[in-house]
């Protein structure tokens, strides 16, 4: 089984968007490209377990699952691109210019930044079944890391085993 996000294509602006794909045989693989004309110094990032995620709109995660991926580190915080989960869980932010959508926050909601995304789920969840269930009570909020980091404009995959 074969699943793609969206194809390499030029976008908007002459700017490439992401592909990702999940890949199952006996095994399991996910990965994904990074086509951007620019770096912000990624690089292979290890969250252990239990080190805080502090999220801005909800209470930070003390508790949770060892996460390896591509990142980002900015006041020591892993602005991941991708990563998976000791569980086999995977996600990836993919670049979506001119169509991604962010809300405001909603009191009845777990408000989360694009930014805080891939440690809310792969922080908690250990199947796609656990993360669709911790999405429907989500609400992606627009809300940049910095003015140095811009909000996003992004889509997702998450694949597990």
């Amino acid at each position: 089984m074969v699943s793609t996000a969206i194809p390499r294509i030029l976008g908007p602006g002459g700017i490439y968007m992401c592909t990702a794909i999940s890949f199952q045989t006996k095994d399991h693989y996910f990965g994904r490209n990074l086509d951007l004309e620019y770096n912000y110094k990624e690089c292979i990032t290890i969250t252990p377990r239990n080190y805080p995620f502090r999220y801005r709109r909800h209470n930070s995660q003390h508790s949770h699952y060892a996460v390896i991926g591509v990142a980002t580190i900015s006041l020591n915080y892993p602005l991941y691109y991708d990563a998976t989960n000791e569980h086999g869980l995977s996600m990836a932010g993919l670049n979506f210019p001119d169509n991604a959508a962010y809300f405001s926050d909603q009191p009845s909601k777990d408000n989360i930044a694009p930014f805080e995304l891939i440690p809310w789920i792969l922080g908690q969840c250990k199947t796609i079944t656990e993360a669709f269930q911790l999405l429907n009570r989500s609400n992606i909020i627009q809300l940049p890391f910095s003015k140095d980091y811009p909000l996003s404009p992004l889509h997702w995959i998450i694949a597990d085993k």
